[in-house]
């Protein structure tokens, strides 16, 4: 299905929090029109917006099949209030899940693009903890970057970086989809430790899609055969994709992606 980009609509914004950590999440929201009942939320990756490529590919796909979607920005993304460099995994979560439950109806397919792969694995264990498995139909996970600020930023970081990190509280990170640095902040990796996944078994409570690209250079693709032998307990599919990069966002990549989610039962 060839599908173009949608233009973009004026968001409304979600409270989420309280007090000094109240903050203005920006949404973007379809309602259904037909279809099965299972609705679509978006959770992007590390400094993405919800206005991005593939999401606004699944915003058209979603309305052309007649299914509810709903994409956001995470605080200190996008149009969303928050500082950037106070924020943490635990907060990005807090909004996710505040969004699952204030924003939809019915169950859901969560669709994480790298961090936000991370992110729905943490919501769909959150969920089951609460007796809200329902709200599940399935995940779709894009690259997924699960314990990344562990395993794909902390364990490669040079010893002056880590130095430079605990001296200075933040750290400059080289970025390859922008002239400016990423700045990594050690509440960002503290914090992070409280949610790693990867030292024990993984349960979605759910179908799990992953798909990932073999020339990935943020996400190596053995890190997604990694995630996968540690899910032992609920139905997964690892799609790798020989010369896919971590974007995927060519024609066929958002193709396959759109299939994953159509092929959720």
């Amino acid at each position: 299905m060839q599908i173009g980009i949608l233009a973009p609509g004026e968001p409304r914004f979600l409270h989420v929090g309280e007090g000094a950590k109240a903050r203005r999440i920006a949404f973007l929201r379809r309602a259904a029109s037909a279809g099965d009942g299972v609705g679509l939320v978006w959770l992007g990756g590390f400094r993405s917006i919800m206005r991005g490529e593939k999401a606004s590919y699944l915003e058209r796909a979603a309305g052309e099949a007649g299914r509810a979607y709903v994409r956001f920005d995470y605080s200190g993304h996008g149009e969303s209030e928050g500082c950037f460099d106070d924020s943490t995994i635990g907060l990005w979560l807090e909004e996710a899940l505040a969004v699952v439950r204030a924003l939809t109806e019915g169950p859901q397919i969560l669709i994480g693009s790298s961090m936000g792969g991370w992110l729905a694995l943490l919501a769909a264990r959150a969920l089951f903890a609460a007796g809200e498995s329902a709200r599940l139909h399935g995940l779709v996970l894009i690259a997924p970057a699960v314990d990344f600020t562990e395993k794909l930023i902390w364990d490669r970081m040079p010893a002056k970086a880590r130095a430079a990190l605990k001296a200075k509280g933040v750290w400059p990170r080289p970025s390859r989809y922008r002239p400016e640095p990423d700045p990594i902040s050690r509440e960002l990796i503290e914090e992070g430790r409280r949610h790693l996944l990867l030292d024990a078994t993984i349960r979605s409570h759910c179908p799990v899609h992953i798909l990932q690209g073999m020339q990935d250079e943020d996400v190596p693709w053995r890190h997604a055969l990694t995630l996968i032998e540690h899910m032992h307990g609920d139905p997964a599919t690892l799609t790798l994709i020989k010369d896919g990069d971590h974007r995927l966002s060519r024609p066929e990549d958002l193709a396959r992606i759109w299939a994953a989610v159509e092929g959720m039962e």
